[in-house]
């Protein structure tokens, strides 16, 4: 995980495990249930581990805050991210079962107790959240409508209570009705491999 240790310096020695354990956890399990295109199982660290981490461009959570991963699929971002804020709590959400055991075998193989998983819709989430996180499971606008009431109302993180989601392209038709809100940071040139060239963290406060 020469990347994420590049990128991410001050990791302690159970966090590198963890994201080095990463690939071979993932290439295990897509060899049986394929949750990962085939062409990107081998861009693990950069297409799915590091993009993930682009969260933390927009914000590093403090101890204790709680994080809805909606459509997590097989584990991103909330994986990567569960293994980089250990003190936080994490659900990893998604409405297709095979990916959510996936993801959720993947946690137990790591020994992350920071981590619930659930197989269901993500707006039919019974408890509320400091974040929800995603990416690119669907529009700016169908996300906000998903998830502004999993949303906590008390705050305790540099920024509000909110979404942050990734994504790739042209976003401005999507950020248009939230632009007096929204946060809209490249992951490029913070991250400057190819790949993020036109990847986006987008963060919307929803009180």
């Amino acid at each position: 995980m020469e990347l994420i240790k590049k990128h991410f310096p001050h990791l302690t020695p159970l966090q590198m495990e963890q994201y080095a354990r990463l690939p071979e956890l993932y290439a295990e399990w897509n060899s049986r249930i394929n949750v990962i295109s085939r062409k990107d199982i081998d861009e693990l660290e950069c297409h799915h581990v590091l993009h993930s981490l682009g969260i933390t461009q927009m914000l590093y959570f403090k101890p204790d805050t709680s994080v809805l991963d909606f459509g997590t699929g097989g584990g991103f971002p909330g994986i990567p991210l569960a293994i980089m804020f250990p003190q936080c709590h994490f659900m990893l959400v998604d409405s297709i079962g095979k990916k959510v055991r996936v993801a959720a075998a993947v946690a137990e193989s790591l020994g992350l107790q920071n981590v619930q998983t659930l197989h269901g819709r993500g707006e039919e989430v019974k408890e509320k959240y400091d974040f929800v996180v995603s990416r690119a499971v669907t529009t700016l606008s169908d996300l906000v409508k998903y998830v502004r009431p999993l949303v906590k109302k008390e705050c305790r993180n540099a920024l509000p209570n909110g979404l942050i989601c990734l994504k790739g392209g042209n976003v401005e038709s999507e950020t248009a009705p939230y632009r007096k809100h929204v946060l809209v940071q490249d992951l490029y040139p913070s991250f400057e491999e190819p790949f993020f060239d036109t990847k986006k963290v987008i963060y919307l406060p929803l009180p």
